[in-house]
């Protein structure tokens, strides 16, 4: 069975089951104790990979990146191009979501969603906005699941590993590859008990919450997903007005990427037709064969709106105030984590693209795996998104090399 159907089942046998057994005392009384500690203990375990496979797959991006830079004009117009757009989407994506649960807040019940912390969160702190930011030690930054410096300090190790001696550099990269693919294994192990986990899980907030469970999830379907519509018109304004192609033309051209994005929620699958799009946009196909394999690789703008809006949805579920300068720390957080998510399961890089987003906010995240188990919906959205965006920048990028349209 599907991983994604497996996670939905358990999504809804836990919250039924919760919500039928709500009103029965003596079985709450003899659930509620067995399944709070499954569903932690699944959490803590999905959750103590999140430090070292962030930190490992920035390093590896920064360094895949600037290698990708130095090694082609076009693939450094690609990745300055990328950085651009994900902020721009992120920021629209805080907009969309901040704007959307002001007009339609979650109710009281919705926020009985919420549970105690089942770890602390790194939230900004310190008497000065720019206290904290650089870690002046880098291990208790890791150990204290501060995720800003924690970036911060992962940013800079991967520019100075292209720096020094390429024998040297490459030791380092093989160290940080094979913490991440050994992160990657551990996850892949926890996951396999997602259905266990995210059951106990539902079934607790479906006796903390009653039926209001399903709303709030419903809630959450329709914010990630108007924040990567946004971002998906973000990406025909790119081509109009950046990319200097007729709004008709452009929709043309990118609707049969679209209609397979669709059909196989992967931007992947979708590369061919991307390729056999890139004329459409005006691109040469020298260029297209660079631009898009990079794009389809580290540029995910409609994911990185939606992991925005993700963190802002539970902040307001948790009741966690979000002044304009942490708005702009998610963005900040979401760009470079987003970028550095190559090649990382959908599963996986949900929580590795979110976590440490709502790690910089203060905001809990323990709900996240039952978000996890109803993303099939925004995720459609995300690589609608994702493919639109693909082809807006290869357009934007052929633009601006007439050297290599003309030959």
């Amino acid at each position: 069975m599907n991983p994604a159907l497996r996670m939905l089942l358990a999504l809804a046998l836990g919250l039924g089951g919760g919500i039928l057994a709500g009103g029965h005392a003596p079985i709450t009384g003899y659930l509620l104790p067995i399944a709070r500690p499954i569903g932690s203990l699944w959490l803590d375990a999905l959750t103590m990979t999140i430090v070292p496979l962030v930190f490992g797959l920035i390093v590896n991006g920064i360094a895949s990146a600037t290698r990708e830079a130095a090694a082609s004009h076009i693939a450094l117009q690609s990745i300055v191009g990328f950085a651009t757009l994900l902020t721009v989407a992120c920021a629209l994506g805080a907009l969309v979501a901040t704007g959307i649960l002001h007009a339609w807040p979650l109710s009281e019940q919705a926020i009985a969603l919420r549970s105690a912390p089942l770890m602390a969160a790194a939230g900004p702190g310190g008497t000065h906005w720019y206290e904290g930011i650089i870690p002046a030690n880098p291990i208790k930054a890791a150990a204290e699941t501060a995720m800003v410096p924690l970036l911060i300090f992962a940013l800079l190790f991967g520019f100075a590993l292209m720096r020094i001696d390429t024998r040297l550099g490459d030791a380092v990269l093989a160290l940080t590859e094979a913490l991440v693919q050994t992160m990657l294994v551990i996850v892949h192990w926890v996951l396999r008990l997602a259905p266990l986990g995210i059951t106990a899980l539902a079934f607790v907030a479906g006796v903390n919450m009653g039926a209001a469970a399903a709303g709030a999830l419903g809630q959450y379907i329709v914010v990630a997903s108007a924040a990567c519509l946004a971002a998906t018109a973000m990406a025909y304004l790119a081509a109009i007005f950046v990319g200097r192609l007729s709004p008709m033309r452009f929709a043309r051209a990118v609707a049969p990427a679209q209609a397979v994005a669709l059909g196989t929620q992967s931007s992947l699958a979708t590369l061919p037709v991307m390729i056999d799009s890139a004329p459409a946009v005006g691109a040469d196909p020298r260029v297209a064969g660079i631009v898009l394999p990079l794009a389809v690789t580290l540029f995910r703008a409609a994911s990185a709106a939606a992991n925005v809006a993700v963190a802002i949805y539970l902040a307001h579920l948790h009741g966690v105030h979000l002044s304009i300068p942490m708005l702009i720390l998610a963005v900040l957080v979401a760009v470079p984590v987003s970028l550095a998510a190559v090649g990382v399961a959908a599963q996986v890089s949900f929580i590795a693209t979110i976590a440490p987003i709502c790690v910089a906010l203060g905001v809990p995240f323990e709900v996240l795996p039952l978000l996890m188990a109803v993303e099939t919906i925004p995720d459609l959205f995300r690589t609608l998104g994702n493919v639109t965006a693909d082809l807006a920048v290869t357009a934007i990028v052929s633009t601006r090399q007439p050297q290599a349209i003309d030959g």
